[in-house]
């Protein structure tokens, strides 16, 4: 019932800027944390970005500076602003949050991954 839809992947060419969204729906009661991780082929899946719904931050040491995690929480929804894009970031980039459902309870939901493409 609780579902996550990611938007904003795309082809960029090196430092160049995307911005990821991801909006939360469904029979939610809250959400606490919320994040993006990556994985790149051949590579394990790895956190980028975090931010509580105190609006608490964290990055990956990579990100930093370059990156920019928020969310709306009127919208259920979490940013993602990537700077200065380099093809290391290239990967499919994926939404995690920490949801309490109506019902249910709560548990961990990831959306459906969203390609990024770097070109050099």
């Amino acid at each position: 019932q609780v579902q996550l839809v990611e938007s904003g992947g795309g082809l960029v060419q090196a430092g160049g800027s995307l911005r990821l969204s991801c909006a939360a729906s469904g029979r939610i009661f809250s959400i606490n944390a919320m994040g993006w991780y990556r994985q790149a082929p051949g590579k394990q899946r790895e956190l980028v970005a975090v931010i509580t719904s105190s609006g608490s931050t964290n990055y990956v040491d990579s990100a930093k500076g370059r990156f920019t995690i928020s969310r709306d929480n009127a919208k259920n929804t979490v940013y993602l602003q990537m700077n200065s894009l380099n093809p290391e970031d290239a990967a499919v980039y994926y939404c995690n949050a920490d949801i309490w459902a109506v019902v249910g309870g709560r548990d961990h939901y990831w959306g459906q991954g969203t390609q990024v493409t770097v070109s050099s």
